[in-house]
């Protein structure tokens, strides 16, 4: 049973064509781990790795825990955080930013792992949202397999349709690790992404406040 939070906030991903690319195939966790166990079996073993070592026996199932359990359960929206919106009665007009969140995610290309900091931001109309809220809604969506821009979207989307305003923005820097560990193997390069909606997009003064580091 979902909750009605992420209901909205999935409905409003599919809205824009934001959701991340997902099919229903039926499998319940349990199925999901003893597959992908199955499978993780045959690739280490294919590596020419030997399973029967005290070391490597028990790593297809801790791969498919690690997978269903923690670096992909975002793609379930019954993980969806509680959220706590209350009335805005204090009246508060003023920008709320939240700095520095941490995050890892995974990048969906080489399923190897990004690493960086958000910040959030939002000036309050009616309603008012838990701060621990946004470092969840950010782990969240982190916790799939991603690319940043789309990433950074849905923290966007999914903060305007609980606080039904279009007063909020987003920023994320990020180290992709399929840059930094294969490829071009560039070990000093980060990714900055951001999404700006209603006066943080229209107002260069509420935008230049948003960016400033201090």
């Amino acid at each position: 049973m979902l909750s009605e939070e992420a209901i909205l906030v999935r409905s409003a991903l599919d809205a824009q064509g934001l959701e991340t690319p997902m099919l229903d195939n039926g499998l319940s966790r349990d199925k999901k781990y003893q597959k992908i166990s199955q499978l993780m079996t045959e690739v280490v073993s294919t590596l020419g790795l030997d399973l029967t070592d005290d070391s490597l026996k028990e790593t297809p199932h801790r791969i498919a825990k690690m997978y269903v359990d923690e670096v992909f359960s975002g793609l379930d929206y019954k993980n969806f955080p509680k959220i706590a919106v209350i009335e805005n009665k204090m009246q508060v007009q003023e920008m709320v930013k939240v700095k520095d969140i941490s995050f890892t995610s995974t990048c969906e290309h080489h399923f190897v792992t990004i690493d960086g900091s958000a910040t959030v931001a939002y000036i309050p109309q009616g309603r008012i949202i838990g701060l621990s809220k946004i470092n969840r809604i950010v782990r969240f969506f982190a916790q799939r397999p991603q690319v940043q821009e789309r990433l950074t979207q849905q923290i966007l989307v999914a903060m305007q349709s609980l606080l039904q305003t279009q007063d909020v923005a987003v920023t994320m820097e990020a180290v992709h690790y399929c840059v930094k560990s294969r490829g071009v193997m560039d070990v000093n390069s980060k990714t900055q992404t951001t999404a700006l909606g209603g006066c943080f997009k229209d107002d260069g003064r509420t935008r230049a406040e948003f960016l400033a580091r201090y």
